[in-house]
């Protein structure tokens, strides 16, 4: 191994070490000092019998249908808005260790480690190391990373992305498509490599036709699992017709434009109660989809690889159409061109500023998400 990788790899297991050590000391922190909200019944069912709080909080909210879809199937109502390849993942790795929760934070682990290095070697295609190395810190210490440590999709999901489109990068087309299909078998936003690769398969000076049929091939993720809602319960757009179902203002019945929403969260912000804990969510939810707007424009203008933005820019837009801003704070981790944008003003002050504010709301926000407050 090379001395470059080796140095590389112990940065990358300080960061996911340090992550690891906050994000416990503050669930242990919200352990003690906040009330849990026991908002819906899935604890007493489900999670208590995996023992302390400190180990089953990082599967709250959407960790626990991954759970009892990994265990049963997709028998309970709204599961079907899951997509079928982490929990995939679960069921066979918890066969094997015989705990299905324990499975799935160790892979999501394991996943987190290996994504930083992927998307370090992505980076370091356009960019010198000062910026693979600041983009790899502002990812994994901003305000909802500890999703990546939890029993979600985002460390897998983004694992697929980059490395995708790494293999896109170095023109092995085909498995990069292939790659993809299995991003898009994770979460429907995986279908945005589509046009992705299609821009990158024009603007090649020697375009085939063999590039063009790697770009569809991560259609094959998501339509795979519209033909299995299809067959068994007759919808292969289940997973959005479920949407509303989970609350939060939700609509799949129309479109929603971007200003429309925000003008909703304005007016949110004028009426909710600043000692109820939806006031900070709606300033998360605000703050992160207005700043990943900022930061998606900035990455533009500062040259970041088009493709890489069409993908972000389409992951973007499609939950807001919905007329919400509920779980964008964890959205935007996909939103890779921003963090590279962060990355790119090299003011030393904004960027210890930065980290400072990020560190500080990564330790609020997962005591709250682990005491069963909504975060993301």
């Amino acid at each position: 191994m090379k001395k470059q990788d080796k140095k590389l790899l112990a940065f990358i297991f300080v960061l996911a070490a340090f992550l690891r050590v906050l994000t416990l000391v503050a669930a242990y922190t919200g352990l003690k000092t906040l009330p849990f909200k026991h908002s819906f019944p899935y604890v007493d069912a489900v999670l208590e019998k995996y023992g302390s709080p400190l180990f089953w909080s990082w599967a709250n909210f959407d960790g626990v249908h991954y759970l009892m879809i990994a265990r049963e199937g997709y028998i309970f109502g709204l599961t079907q808005a899951f997509f079928p390849l982490f929990i995939l993942l679960v069921r066979f790795s918890g066969k094997i260790v015989k705990n299905p929760l324990a499975a799935g934070l160790l892979l999501n682990h394991l996943f987190f480690a290996v994504n930083l290095y992927v998307f370090y070697k992505l980076i370091r295609l356009d960019f010198k190391k000062e910026v693979g190395l600041w983009t790899l810190i502002f990812l994994s210490f901003f305000p909802t990373s500890f999703f990546f440590l939890s029993l979600y999709t985002e460390s897998l999901f983004l694992l697929l992305v980059f490395s995708s489109f790494y293999l896109w990068r170095k023109k092995r087309h085909f498995m990069a498509g292939l790659v993809g299909a299995l991003a898009s078998a994770t979460r429907i936003t995986g279908i945005f490599l589509v046009p992705a690769f299609l821009h990158e398969a024009r603007k090649s000076e020697k375009s085939q036709i063999s590039k063009y049929l790697s770009a569809f091939l991560p259609s094959i993720g998501l339509l795979g699992y519209m033909w299995y809602l299809k067959s068994r319960f007759g919808d292969p757009f289940l997973f959005a017709h479920v949407q509303e179902g989970f609350g939060g203002g939700r609509q799949t019945d129309k479109l929603i434009l971007l200003y429309q929403v925000f003008w909703r969260y304005f007016k949110m912000v004028l009426t909710v109660e600043r000692n109820n804990p939806l006031y900070f969510t709606v300033w998360l939810e605000t703050g992160s989809t207005a700043l990943f707007l900022a930061l998606l424009f900035f990455a533009y203008f500062k040259k970041v690889r088009k493709s890489y933005l069409i993908f972000a820019g389409l992951a973007y837009f499609l939950p807001t159409l919905t007329g919400t801003f509920s779980s964008m704070p964890r959205y935007v981790l996909g939103l890779f061109p921003g963090f590279i944008a962060l990355a790119l003003i090299e003011k030393r002050a904004f960027r210890l500023a930065w980290l400072a504010l990020s560190l500080f709301l990564l330790f609020v926000c997962t005591a709250m998400f682990t005491r069963g407050y909504w975060v993301a």
